[in-house]
């Protein structure tokens, strides 16, 4: 940065520019393999992000399911209700008010029988969703883990260039493939 005529850089500026014009292979290396770490973390943090949405989606799908459920099971009691009342109805009646009764009694069985398929289905249905949420959150947590060794990787890679210390450089390779192993297995859904 210029200002009034002085031209101030920070530390890393000076030992990028001491690089090239000194032309330090190692640290060229090195910032090339950061490069490139950073970018495949950029891909793992995108992935974990969007197999989160997948899974905040299911889990919202398997409420609504649970909550069409619970609807369809409430009209069932409510049916069952109207039934009971409609058999006590048939009881206590006498002459032609027996046989209305009874008809009721028979439609609210019908009714109740197909509330009855429509809740199971709605339950079913919730517990699909539940499953694909809770396998898609185990994808998430390896897409998280392997973001998380790739930024390790990359802040290895960075004290390797200050203290050129090629036992950290391998350490750094380490942490990176370790992060491409969980970077598979996310893939792969495992």
């Amino acid at each position: 940065m210029s200002e009034g005529g002085f031209h101030v850089h920070g530390p890393h500026d000076h030992a990028v520019e001491h690089a090239t014009t000194h032309g330090d292979s190692f640290s060229g290396r090195i910032a090339v393999m950061t490069a490139i770490f950073a970018t495949i973390g950029a891909l793992f943090g995108y992935m974990g992000g969007a197999t989160q949405n997948d899974a905040l989606l299911y889990k919202n799908d398997a409420t609504m399911k649970k909550t069409e459920a619970s609807d369809q099971w409430n009209f069932y009691q409510a049916k069952s209700s109207k039934q009971n009342l409609a058999e006590l109805g048939a009881t206590l009646a006498t002459g032609e008010f027996v046989e209305k009764y009874q008809k009721e009694v028979e439609r609210y069985k019908k009714e109740k029988e197909e509330i009855k398929v429509q809740a199971e289905k709605f339950e079913a249905a919730s517990k699909v969703a539940e499953a694909k949420s809770e396998a898609s959150m185990h994808v998430h947590h390896r897409w998280a883990q392997a973001t998380t060794l790739i930024q390790i990787a990359i802040a290895l890679a960075a004290i390797t260039i200050l203290t050129r210390n090629k036992g950290l450089m391998y350490a750094a390779y380490g942490a990176a493939g370790g992060a491409l192993i969980l970077g598979a297995l996310a893939g792969m859904h495992i």
